[in-house]
């Protein structure tokens, strides 16, 4: 690259040229993905203008030099799609500059006049630094600029720009337990506005990845009738462990409202002490009858809304299959299932010997149980071998894990959306954007 650090001002009508020196446009502006914490946003790409005025982006990862007279692009393939912004999306130029921020140390407002972007050693850029102008605005006065570094400002994040409107659309490409760390980072009034706006299989995804503090609180916020609704929707253990946070009269309440098939399971959960086998189990694993094929049970496990850990393995019942089952037999390892001929049944493949977990065992044993037989799940058997359920890692890691963890920063960064990998990939024209949203 020809500079470590550049100032996009001085970007704004740069000419871009291919490889091979043909010129392809003039720099328009760059584009950033906005983020809900403070950390520094990533530069995705560049509005380039062509000779015939039309706008189209080009990925960072094809500009391969930037000098004070022009941008230099490693390919001169580009995608000669028109420009649209994504939701998650700022324009340095056009939208970034002239904003009104506040130092975050002093609290003094201040106005961005430029903004400083440079490489990292992964070859992504940030927006590193930020100019500005402090101070009230005055007629024919201008206070000193100083350059301070992103996190230094506030006023700029996802949350501050964008409407509950936008924020949703972000969200929508999220995973829910990234959602519900981002939700976990916006003012009380946003997060009832997005509690307010989703449906209510979303919210239940999102209020089972919640820290206990922030499912109390957002949980309060809903009227009785949708608090049942989504209760519902959340898996039984997850339902009973915040039905469990509440006072007895209210869960009465709440169970009281959802559909007997709904709330039945999760009245059984709450039988149990919490750091137990029974207490931590999903009483909806996958269950079949010895006379089903390999073909069948693989169909289970491909289902996408089974979590992984309960994709592990099949477990093998005499009826009835809905927990408490019939005479519990065993269970399949997904391993094996993958080994066997499709029209094999899943009672020639039964592994009997595995030893099963008593609803009353504690966390000590859980945890020796999955530590002795390499496990991510566990069939949970009552003492007249009926299965009642199985226990996940994730449901005993959530138990090991201090109390409070869901409030602390993940190991790594997640983007909010999709649209990075999409801008910053290939897609089939080599344009770097995929999917409908380019359309």
């Amino acid at each position: 690259m020809g500079a470590a650090r550049i100032f996009v001002a001085r970007m704004a009508g740069l000419a871009v040229f291919g490889p091979d020196g043909e010129r392809i446009g003039k720099v328009r502006d760059v584009v950033a993905t906005l983020r809900l914490d403070a950390t520094p946003p990533r530069v995705l790409g560049l509005v380039v203008e062509l000779s015939s005025r039309r706008r189209i982006f080009v990925p960072m990862l094809r500009v391969a030099d930037v000098d004070p007279a022009a941008v230099t692009l490693a390919s001169g393939s580009v995608s000669l799609s028109g420009f649209h912004q994504r939701p998650n999306e700022t324009l340095v130029l056009g939208q970034m500059l002239d904003a009104p921020v506040t130092v975050r140390e002093s609290g003094e407002p201040a106005t961005v006049v430029d903004a400083a972007i440079e490489p990292t050693r992964s070859r992504d850029w940030m927006v590193s630094r930020l100019a500005l102008r402090t101070g009230p605005r005055r007629l024919g006065r201008r206070s000193p600029v100083q350059v301070l570094p992103w996190s230094a400002v506030q006023g700029l994040t996802l949350s501050d720009r964008q409407g509950t409107e936008g924020l949703l659309a972000v969200f929508d490409s999220m995973r829910p337990a990234d959602v519900a760390a981002a939700l976990s980072e916006l003012p009380r009034k946003r997060q009832r506005e997005v509690v307010d706006s989703l449906d209510d299989e979303r919210l239940a995804d999102v209020f089972e990845e919640l820290s206990e503090n922030d499912q109390r609180v957002l949980f309060a916020h809903l009227d009785s009738e949708r608090a049942a609704d989504v209760l519902e929707a959340m898996a039984p253990d997850d339902a009973a462990d915040l039905l469990g946070e509440l006072d007895d009269e209210e869960a009465g309440r709440l169970l009281a409202l959802m559909e007997p098939e709904e709330s039945e399971p999760v009245r059984r959960l709450m039988t149990y002490e919490t750091r137990t086998a029974g207490g931590l189990m999903t009483p909806e694993p996958i269950v079949l009858r010895p006379d089903a094929t390999v073909a069948e049970a693989l169909a289970h496990v491909r289902n996408p809304d089974v979590p992984p850990a309960l994709a592990s393995m099949v477990f093998v019942c005499r009826p009835p299959s809905a927990t408490p089952t019939g005479r519990y037999l065993g269970c399949v390892h997904s391993q094996r299932l993958l080994r066997e001929a499709p029209f094999e049944l899943v009672a020639g493949l039964v592994d009997s010997e595995l030893a099963r977990l008593e609803p009353d065992a504690s966390i000590e044993e859980i945890t020796r149980y999955f530590a002795t037989y390499n496990l991510v799940a566990g069939p949970v058997v009552d003492p007249e071998d009926h299965l009642l359920g199985a226990v996940t890692v994730d449901d005993l890691l959530d138990h090991l894990l201090p109390e409070g963890w869901r409030d602390q920063p993940a190991l790594g960064h997640v983007e909010p959306g999709v649209g990075e990998l999409a801008r910053n990939g290939t897609g089939p024209d080599g344009s770097g954007r995929t999917g409908a949203a380019d359309a």
